[in-house]
């Protein structure tokens, strides 16, 4: 029986653990001020009829801490990528030299850093609610094993592990957002 409660917490670690990768590629979309390639991870370009990823159809790069250089693989995308870039709505102002386009990333405004730090800390919650359902759906099927004869110790123990799994992702997710907000509201 103690095969089946290691596999509900394990179930539920798994989960708790894709909550928190989540969080991650979350705040790599989220801008601090300092040029990078994934800033442009969510733009996607009508490429001969069909949305692709942006990063499919060119080459990004930060050229310093406040440039990107986006250079497409086929001279003929750099008005559709332009057009992409200002569709995202980024707050960002891309630059065609013919041959690559140029996007000057702006300085933070303290508003729009702190703009920023509410939408990181949504994010954050999203992260806290996840790791939480994984909680109560590890505790349900706990319950449906201790229905179907696991004994009450073994059942009692497993909630306490879920929850101290619970506890450490949590506190996870707040270091997380911490060192966010620190990078963030750093001019």
């Amino acid at each position: 029986m103690t095969e089946e409660i290691n596999f509900v917490i394990d179930s539920a670690k798994e989960s708790m653990q894709g909550s928190l990768n989540h969080l991650d590629k979350e705040f790599l979309n989220i801008r601090a001020g300092k040029a990078s390639p994934q800033m442009l991870g969510g733009v996607f370009v009508d490429y001969y009829g069909s949305q692709t990823p942006l990063s499919q159809v060119a080459n990004i790069n930060a050229a310093d801490a406040r440039t990107l250089t986006v250079t497409p693989w086929e001279r003929s995308m750099i008005t559709p990528i332009e057009k992409a870039i200002m569709i995202a709505n980024l707050g960002l102002n891309p630059m065609n030299n013919g041959e690559s386009i140029i996007i000057n990333i702006p300085a933070l405004t303290e508003e729009r850093r702190r703009d920023l730090v509410k939408q990181a800390k949504a994010e954050a919650e999203d992260a806290k609610i996840g790791i939480r359902n994984a909680r109560k759906d590890a505790n349900t099927d706990i319950k449906k094993l201790e229905k179907d004869g696991t004994s009450e110790d073994i059942c009692k123990g497993a909630e306490d592990d879920v929850q101290k799994l619970t506890d450490t992702y949590i506190k996870k997710v707040d270091e997380l957002l911490a060192v966010k907000e620190a990078e963030i509201m750093k001019v």
